[in-house]
């Protein structure tokens, strides 16, 4: 509870979007959950409908990653196939829900945006 006696307000899941090298770069923050899934499945729908050839999701400031976001990564992943939905940067803790799910065997998990739009496609 904040100093004045209400809840500090979330800040929004999705902190940007950027076109780079025919690929969109969608950066997420803070805790992808349930309560702003809404947001975050329109940032991907958009993305995906923008015609790039890739998708890379920088993770970077990522927190906390509840099941109900792992769902919109394998839902957008079905949407774009192969190797068209990168993940980049992820933090310690949230790199260890993707293990933990094994979603990391199926989405390409990048140390960087950068490494993530160098990468060779299949």
């Amino acid at each position: 509870m904040g100093v004045d006696g209400t809840e500090p307000l979330r800040e929004p899941p999705v902190r940007g979007r950027e076109d780079r090298a025919g690929a969109v770069v969608l950066r997420l923050g803070g805790e992808l959950d349930l309560y702003n899934a809404d947001e975050v499945r329109a940032a991907l729908s958009e993305a995906i409908g923008s015609g790039a050839r890739r998708i890379v999701i920088d993770m970077s400031d990522v927190e906390f990653v509840d099941s109900t976001a792992l769902g919109l990564l394998i839902e957008a992943r079905s949407q774009v196939g192969g190797d068209a939905l990168l993940l980049a940067a992820p933090g310690t803790e949230t790199l260890r829900t993707l293990q933990v799910s094994g979603l990391d065997r199926h989405l390409p998990v990048h140390d960087s945006v950068d490494e993530a739009l160098a990468a060779p496609s299949s």
